[in-house]
């Protein structure tokens, strides 16, 4: 049963709906095909027993005028006999035997009593079965039955070569309708899958996007229609968000830098200041409100893309940071990096590259390492250091805001909690992603993004 219902799950809508049609529909004209012979048979056989009762009748009416011919005149295949109650034949038609009844006496006291008898035709050198109706006639002094046999095997072979045609007939049809419903079925889905491309497009970044709304009113129309009210309210809430966030943030910058200018002059100025780790603060402050401003904006503002030279934007960001505490080695001219291109906002990757420098040089112990190569569709960027690493059990959860493996650590480094949540949400924002790995010792940043081409 489980296996059934993976199966089942893993079909689309379109070949489900296609298979519950095309069954109900075999199941439908193997039905109708049985019930259709069926009645067939039984109206066929019903018309025999019929026509032999019609000339049961009207041979009776012969013997009882005492007009009967000798042969019995009959018209078609019928056989005829007229047996008296010593089951002697008085009378019969051409094709019945003159001497010897059809009939064995318990037979012809039940024809005669109105039931219809079913033989072989052995009895009378006929091939197949015959059907037996019976009359009386005759008076009471001297009882006759008359005795009528028809041959129904032409109406059996009549059965048989239709239930054989319609077998033959019905799987062409169901296939000629499999594939008029396969049309029809993509069709009357085409605007679903139109709300599943607007989905996926909104979902990859564009936050101004609506779905499709299709034409006429009917369910789809109406879904289309509730969940772009739904997209307008979420992205209503989105921008009273990033507003705030980005105002607060904006609001902060002034006095804070205020707040810095103050106390560097103080301290230039030998004032003594409340505390050593005030401006450390003052800077952290800083930093943070620069990091909400960008994860604002980044949310907002549409990507401005171009081909990005990946061995020129490492050596760029590599050279910022001569004076670090450690080196940092970008990779050489001839190394894999110089194939890798990608097509992205540079400003944007160059933060991106910046902030896991910046983690990197803060816990590295003697020197990060900026490589690069080109994957099948992609290129994968590596920041390696030399620290004490990151747990592996932490190593997805450092990627959301806010978060701090020591936040007594990073608060006296000036960690802000939100560097790796920007890179992430940089690399989304390019249909990349990033992770981080184990490097024996330290930790290796790897950035994926999907390989670009060079522009015109």
């Amino acid at each position: 049963m489980r296996r059934l219902g993976t199966w089942w799950g893993r079909l689309t809508l379109r070949g489900r709906l296609m298979i519950i049609g095309v069954g109900g529909l075999t199941v439908g004209f193997t039905l109708g095909t049985v019930a259709l012979t069926a009645i067939l048979a039984v109206t066929l056989g019903h018309s025999v027993d019929d026509q032999a009762r019609t000339t049961a009748r009207d041979v009776a009416d012969l013997v009882d005028a005492g007009s009967l011919a000798q042969p019995v005149p009959v018209a078609g295949p019928s056989i005829v006999q007229v047996v008296d109650d010593r089951q002697r034949v008085r009378a019969s038609s051409p094709a019945a035997d003159g001497l010897v009844s059809l009939l064995r006496p318990q037979e012809i006291a039940a024809v005669r009593a109105g039931q219809t008898l079913t033989i072989d035709g052995d009895r009378a050198t006929v091939h197949g079965l015959l059907h037996v109706i019976g009359a009386p006639a005759g008076t009471s002094d001297d009882p006759l039955t008359v005795v009528v046999a028809l041959p129904v095997d032409q109406a059996l072979k009549s059965v048989s070569l239709l239930r054989s045609i319609l077998f033959v007939v019905y799987p062409v049809l169901v296939g000629g309708l499999s594939l008029l419903a396969w049309r029809v079925v993509g069709i009357a889905l085409r605007p679903v899958e139109d709300l599943r491309a607007g989905a996926e497009r909104i979902a990859e970044g564009g936050h101004a996007e609506r779905l499709p709304v299709p034409d006429g009113a009917d369910e789809v129309h109406r879904l289309a229609v509730t969940l772009n009210h739904m997209l307008d309210r979420q992205e209503a809430a989105r921008q009273r968000q990033r507003e705030f966030v980005a105002d607060a943030a904006h609001e902060l910058r002034s006095p804070i830098a205020n707040l810095r200018v103050q106390l560097e002059v103080a301290e230039h100025a030998g004032v003594p200041v409340p505390a050593p780790e005030l401006l450390a603060d003052v800077e952290r402050l800083t930093r943070l409100t620069d990091d909400l401003l960008l994860l604002a904006r980044n949310e907002s503002a549409p990507a401005r893309l171009s081909v990005v030279e990946v061995h020129g934007l490492l050596a760029e960001v590599a050279g910022r940071y001569s004076a670090a505490r450690v080196p940092v080695v970008a990779p050489a001219a001839g190394s894999a990096a110089a194939a890798a291109v990608v097509r992205g906002d540079p400003v944007a990757l160059d933060r991106l590259l910046a902030n896991l420098v910046d983690n990197a040089v803060r816990y590295a112990a003697t020197a990060v390492t900026l490589s690069a190569r080109v994957l099948p569709g992609a290129v994968e960027i590596v920041v390696a250091d030399d620290g004490p690493g990151v747990p592996a059990a932490d190593r997805e959860r450092v990627f959301e805001r806010f978060t701090r493996l020591d936040d007594a650590r990073s608060r006296d480094e000036g960690g802000t909690g939100l560097g790796l949540a920007i890179v992430r949400e940089i690399a989304r924002r390019h249909h990349g992603d990033v992770t981080l790995a184990a490097n024996d010792p330290g930790v290796r940043a790897i950035v994926t993004l999907p390989l670009g081409g060079r522009s015109a």
